[in-house]
């Protein structure tokens, strides 16, 4: 895996009630895990150079959204990756459509995707073997609940992705 550049930044919600579940495999299939990556959904990938980020408005949008419950309970595949899937997936897709109504320039995976899918990766490889094993293994631990309190805004020093701050989710949920 390339290096990052310096001063890259990530916004994501950390998932830590996944890493017993996920975190054997991810060291093992996720490249990005070396680099300090804990288990997440990533709601913007590359976001904006540290410096030009704007924590006051990052803070703004975010208290705009009600924090929620989700529930990781089965792996799927896409194009090499296995990952969890986030149930429900639209308050994530919300988050990321917020992020690029705010900050065009910002579009998830540098536009790569026209789709938003939302995952928490467990890894990558191209026969497949390892990650159905990986699969397997990890749907014996499922599911995973975990409630969505904030996103965290990452950046990658040089050497690891560290968490430079966290933003809560404080709106009050919308009646159904």
């Amino acid at each position: 895996m390339d290096r990052y550049p310096a001063g890259l930044t990530a916004l994501v919600v950390p998932v830590p009630e996944a890493e017993p579940v996920v975190g054997r495999w991810r060291t093992v299939l996720d490249p990005s895990a070396a680099y300090g990556v804990p288990a997440h959904v990533t709601v913007m990938y590359p976001f904006l150079p540290l410096d030009a980020v704007d924590r006051a408005a990052l803070a703004g949008l975010f208290a705009g959204h009600a924090p929620f419950e989700v529930e990781f309970a089965r792996c799927a595949r896409l194009s090499g990756l296995l990952y969890l899937e986030p149930v429900p997936s639209e308050p994530f897709v919300r988050l990321t459509h917020a992020v690029t109504a705010r900050w065009p320039e910002a579009r998830p995976y540098g536009g790569k995707y026209e789709t938003v899918t939302p995952h928490l990766s467990i890894g990558y490889e191209s026969d497949g073997a390892a990650l159905d094993e990986a699969g397997t293994a990890i749907e014996r631990g499922l599911p995973v609940t975990a409630r969505v309190e904030a996103v965290q805004l990452v950046a990658y020093d040089g050497t690891v992705w560290q968490a430079v701050e966290d933003f809560p989710l404080t709106a009050a949920d919308s009646p159904s």
